[in-house]
């Protein structure tokens, strides 16, 4: 049993069991990824993969099995190369950050300039997709961090270390009849509401708030990107809900926003890690400038504790608001 072999199979399965576009990936043969995966399934005594022909249908329910364990094994294997290089270089290396387009363009920005100006030589790389997305990415080991405030309790590899809590606001034109009057869920639910789509940026929270006290907000347009909310409530669609942080004084000057943490729960944004990471020096500095509460014996105490079970680390931590 060869790692290289491992790592074909644990591909193969990434791309959807295309070999093709595996030996593009991996700027390999195609025969030569098919005659690999042949010699280790002949050594296991099992099939892998179900093939019609000459292609690969499906993962076989042993296949399952032993592609989970070699991804394992391919992590273990990146986690000696990183102690090998913390120990060589501690200022170089990458670091990729999977979240939202709320988190890239609002919350990170100040926090990854600082750290690319202490360390200009690690390469830091940004990928952006659904929360549960992201959560998936670090729990497959194709990102090192999920930055995300919903879906990542959904992974029971991921370990999570709770950063900030954040709350809405209401967004209306100059001139809005909500401006001029107290601000209630009842007065929200009688126009239409532009805001985030389900399981992105506290969403779940906003549709409990209105459920809670037996209405049914009208929401007419939903985004994963506030930048979009606040265009369409710029062409008068309806009221926009937004994350405070995602309002500029000067960039939305033309917009009115309105307090609306009295009728919301307020969200919490979180990293997920996958248990098992080794982590670097500059990976604990950039949690530590993201949330300054994160310290290394914090985070170190909640990696090495059992799924769900490092909550019991930030129970006495009062987290900051944004």
């Amino acid at each position: 049993m060869k790692l290289q072999q491992l790592r074909y199979v644990w591909e193969v399965s990434r791309h959807n069991l295309n070999v093709s576009a595996t030996a593009q990936g991996l700027f390999t043969s195609q025969p030569g990824i098919s005659k690999q995966i042949r010699l280790l399934e002949d050594e296991l005594g099992v099939e892998i993969f179900a093939r019609s022909g000459k292609h690969l249908t499906r993962v076989t329910p042993v296949g399952k099995a032993i592609i989970e364990l070699a991804g394992q094994v391919l992590r273990l294997t990146d986690n000696i190369k990183e102690v090998a290089q913390e120990f060589s270089d501690e200022r170089r290396g990458s670091l990729s950050i999977a979240t939202t387009h709320t988190q890239a363009r609002y919350a990170l920005p100040p926090v990854i300039q600082a750290f690319t100006r202490t360390y200009p030589d690690v390469a830091l790389h940004m990928q952006q997709g659904t929360p549960k997305q992201i959560a998936q990415m670090v729990s497959e080991g194709q990102a090192d961090f999920a930055i995300a405030t919903e879906s990542l309790e959904l992974f029971n590899d991921l370990v999570l270390l709770p950063c900030y809590r954040w709350n809405r606001c209401v967004l209306v034109p100059q001139g809005h009849p909500l401006a001029e009057q107290e601000l209630t869920l009842e007065a929200l639910a009688a126009y239409p509401l532009v805001t985030y789509v389900f399981g992105f940026t506290g969403r779940s929270q906003l549709d409990d708030a209105f459920k809670a006290r037996g209405l049914v907000p009208n929401v007419v347009l939903t985004a994963a990107d506030a930048d979009v909310i606040k265009t369409y409530v710029r062409l008068g669609m309806g009221v926009g809900i937004v994350a405070h942080m995602a309002v500029d004084a000067k960039e939305d000057s033309d917009l009115v926003a309105l307090e609306a943490g009295h009728l919301f729960e307020s969200s919490t944004t979180k990293i997920g890690i996958r248990r098992g990471t080794f982590m670097r020096g500059y990976m604990y500095d950039f949690l530590k400038g993201f949330a300054s509460h994160l310290t290394r014996d914090l985070i170190d105490a909640a990696l090495v504790a059992g799924p769900h079970q490092e909550e019991a680390f930030f129970k006495d931590i009062e987290l900051p608001e944004r």
